[in-house]
């Protein structure tokens, strides 16, 4: 399943033309979602984003799929005790993931890939549960399984549940895929708090002054390599499930 590299470098924003897509002839379409969210002093509030981004060039290089533009704002919630935040409700995203899906159906694409970068997006788990009965079958892409793999791989440290938010796998992830975006203070700002019970409802602030919940002083780029690379592998899972008949 693999096809030859188009892209040089990493990009935000897929290049492709009406050309190559006609030619490719993808049945897999890869939609990335990110968000618009508070990373702490030293990542940018489009991180989540930027991490769905790359993993989504990286799959894009390796599998014959349709690389759509990531969605950049979503569930944040319980991030917006902090500037910058902006948030969709869970229904108007739904609506969102809906919509795209029943427009790729019509140009007859009928696998969508969810390449989700953000643990708040809850939603997007009844959305492909809801879509085994219907025309368009859905995934949700990395799953804990191919998130553990990844970090087993790459050497992370820190624990899933104690690296939540702007700690040593999304720092590395940046440090790799966009290191212009990662500011001075990250060798410094570990914080970790794995009593989280009430999170959805007190919100971020109740358990981190700075925003930060883990350990982004052990990030490093290699890291962030080896995870994109990690992931990659383990996408073509998913590429089997999701296959039609006649191609399998």
């Amino acid at each position: 399943m693999t096809r030859q590299r188009k892209e040089s470098s990493l990009s935000l924003l897929p290049g492709d033309t009406t050309d190559d897509t006609l030619a490719q002839n993808a049945y897999v379409a890869v939609l990335p979602i990110g968000s618009f969210e508070q990373h702490g002093q030293f990542l940018p509030l489009a991180t989540d984003t930027l991490i769905a981004s790359a993993i989504a060039h990286e799959i894009a290089q390796a599998y014959p799929v349709l690389r759509l533009p990531p969605l950049t704002v979503s569930c944040s919630h319980e991030h917006e005790s902090w500037p910058g935040t902006v948030s969709i409700s869970a229904a108007t995203l739904y609506a969102v993931v809906r919509d795209i899906s029943q427009s790729l159906h019509r140009r007859g694409i009928d696998r969508l890939v969810l390449l989700n970068a953000h643990g708040g997006n809850y939603v997007l788990r009844n959305i492909v549960q809801e879509s085994a009965p219907g025309p368009v079958r859905m995934a949700l892409f990395p799953g804990p399984v191919d998130w553990d793999t990844a970090r087993s791989i790459s050497g992370v440290k820190t624990s899933a549940h104690s690296d939540m938010h702007a700690g040593e796998v999304e720092t590395s992830i940046l440090l790799h895929a966009f290191p212009e975006t990662v500011r001075p203070g990250y060798e410094n700002a570990d914080h970790i708090e794995d009593d989280r019970k009430h999170l959805l409802t007190l919100g971020m602030a109740a358990y981190s002054a700075s925003g930060v919940i883990g350990r982004p002083s052990l990030a490093s780029a290699a890291k962030g390599r080896e995870m994109l690379a990690a992931l990659v592998e383990s996408f073509g899972e998913y590429m089997t499930l999701l296959a039609n008949e006649e191609d399998r």
